[in-house]
């Protein structure tokens, strides 16, 4: 293979999965790992991908750029869904839930429970894929519509403190002992809020996200009640956030239900 097709690849796995470890490409394309770190470098150089310890994230993440819909709101890797799955078996009937924008969120979607309860959510492709299912009542926050198909303006804020809600499922950018964090104070805003108004806390935290800190702080990891992950995050990480008195738990590929 040569150079450039080994970095498409790369670039096609950054799509998928949301991060690269170093260490799994060099097994992959049976490399060194000085090379992996090469090609990296030279990737990042050219605006691709931005570095990591250990590995890489997308480019389009760093520059504060969400991804536009088509690419947001696709099925999940397998463990994202494997995350999603579990996330979705908490809510019971009667719940009235926040499920916000991110594409872990859509993921949710396909695997909520056929009982009554309330979705309030900032997402129009949330709310537009629920508005046809008669057991949920859908609330959609307002305010400026952003090109992601997103709501997480000042508007928004105000409306979303209007509820109390059972649980919120909450995602970032980033997540680490240090709290949950995005790419900017918007949505950091909106997220706080909703975990401000809400009982219980969910954070859906792949293994690409763990450990990670961005620009913007929706809050301290103590605000959380449960942290769902997968079986690929790093130890450290979670030892890190359990740490801080959050309970962990870990998902495994095979409970991803097709």
């Amino acid at each position: 293979m040569f150079s450039d097709e080994r970095r498409d690849k790369i670039l096609e796995l950054l799509q998928k999965n949301g991060r690269v470890l170093a260490k799994e490409l060099a097994d992959m394309f049976e490399l060194s790992i000085d090379s992996i770190r090469r090609d990296l470098s030279i990737m990042e150089e050219k605006g691709l991908l931005k570095r990591t310890h250990g590995g890489a994230i997308p480019a389009l993440k760093v520059r504060n750029t969400p991804f536009p819909p088509d690419l947001r709101y696709k099925d999940g890797a397998p463990h994202q869904n494997a995350i999603s799955k579990l996330a979705a078996s908490f809510i019971k009937e009667k719940d009235t839930v926040f499920i916000g924008s991110a594409g872990i969120h859509y993921g949710m979607l396909k695997y909520l429970p056929d009982v009554p309860f309330t979705v309030v959510t900032n997402s129009i492709q949330v709310a537009a894929t629920l508005k046809d299912r008669e057991a949920l009542d859908v609330y959609l926050v307002g305010g400026k519509v952003k090109g992601s198909g997103s709501i997480t303006d000042t508007l928004a804020n105000e409306f979303l403190r209007q509820f109390t809600l059972d649980i919120c499922f909450v995602t970032g950018g980033g997540i680490s002992k240090n709290g949950v964090s995005t790419s900017t104070p918007e949505v950091a805003a909106l997220g706080r809020a909703a975990v401000e108004i809400s009982r219980k806390k969910i954070c859906l935290a792949p293994h690409e996200k763990l450990g990670i800190d961005f620009f913007a702080k929706e809050g301290p990891i103590t605000d959380i009640d449960l942290l769902i992950t997968d079986e690929e995050a790093d130890i450290d990480a979670i030892e890190e956030v359990e740490s801080k008195g959050v309970k962990v738990f870990i998902t495994r590929i095979n409970e991803e239900s097709q």
